[in-house]
């Protein structure tokens, strides 16, 4: 199972910071849809780092096929094979009120982009016709002009995000990897991402090793009180903030704490952020983010996703200072 940390530098700061992950011993980095663009650290990263590279995620309604085709595949020229393109949908108030676009049946539309964003890069790839016929999106004209020469190391995998069972196994069905939402739990993987990855790769016909599987997990990590205290104030919100997503109230389900979403929503449209992250109680933070020392993180990760997992993207919420994210690293490749 490989390890991605996540380039959290501002832009200027980008290429430094994913040198200094590769130091670390970071097998991969990824970008968030954020306060900034998701395309552009990469590219400055490109140059300076040999790792893996990932949109974590690209969102996919507001955008054309075409644009996420040419920005993925020039990462993938400039990074020499070293890039996924990972896709998204977001939730219908960002999609509507936050991008200015369209939302609708994202499940069928997404399954659609995939489809047409991989006949670009077919028609990109051997100079070939363009020809791409769906409910959502009709592509016909590539004249020369307009073409990249193809790849050496062919086009980059898309990999979709997914919680809920409808759009994770689409994503089996027609997408290169599944990025598994970080808001999950062992036992919400177990019982439901894993079951629906094995029926949507036998829907498609395709075997296990021909798929990744890249699970994502909030990290609550510390050696001092002060860094505790800091960690888990960083953990609370972002479960929080996931938590009040109806979409995301499965993982609750599951653990007996479906309740909660309900209320943790109704906090959300009052503005209400602090108080919400009263509500992660420490049994529920416990159960979906892993916490405690570098070794103890180390060990939970390997166990909770070492056989089913084959990279493991970390997310932080917080400051974790350097000293501490190389003992984690370090511990990880320990527990492997």
């Amino acid at each position: 199972m490989k390890l991605d940390l996540p380039l959290r530098s501002d832009l200027a700061g980008a290429a430094d910071e994913a040198r200094r992950l590769a130091e670390l011993g970071a097998e991969g980095t990824f970008s968030y849809e954020g306060p900034g663009d998701v395309f552009f650290p990469l590219a400055l990263a490109a140059g300076r780092a040999d790792l893996d590279l990932y949109t974590n995620l690209a969102i996919a309604l507001p955008r054309s096929p075409m644009h996420l085709a040419y920005a993925a595949w020039d990462l993938q020229s400039l990074t020499g094979g070293r890039f996924a393109l990972g896709l998204g949908t977001q939730i219908r108030p960002h999609i509507e009120r936050r991008y200015g676009s369209t939302w609708g049946r994202p499940v069928a539309r997404m399954r659609e982009i995939v489809g047409a964003t991989k006949e670009i890069f077919r028609c990109w790839q051997e100079q070939d016709r363009l020809d791409f016929q769906g409910d959502f999106f009709s592509l016909s004209l590539m004249p020369p002009f307009f073409t990249p020469k193809p790849l050496e190391a062919g086009p980059p995998p898309i990999w979709l995000g997914g919680v809920g069972p409808n759009m994770t196994r689409m994503a089996c069905e027609t997408a290169d990897g599944l990025l598994v939402h970080p808001f999950n739990s062992r036992r919400y993987v177990e019982e439901r991402t894993v079951p629906t990855m094995r029926e949507g790769l036998a829907s498609s016909g395709r075997a296990r090793e021909d798929f990744t599987l890249i699970a994502e997990t909030v990290v609550c990590c510390w050696r001092t009180d002060e860094e505790r205290a800091r960690a888990e104030a960083g953990g609370r919100a972002q479960l929080a903030f996931y938590g009040s997503t109806p979409a995301y109230k499965p993982v609750l389900d599951i653990e007996g704490r479906g309740d909660l979403q309900p209320e943790l929503n109704r906090l959300s449209k009052a503005g209400a952020w602090d108080e919400m992250s009263t509500l992660i109680d420490q049994t529920l933070l416990e159960t979906v983010a892993v916490c405690g020392e570098p070794e103890a993180v180390a060990a939970e990760l390997q166990a909770r996703y070492g056989d089913v997992a084959d990279r493991l993207a970390v997310s932080t919420p917080y400051e974790m200072a350097p000293d501490l994210m190389t003992d984690l690293v370090t511990a990880f490749h320990g527990a492997a």
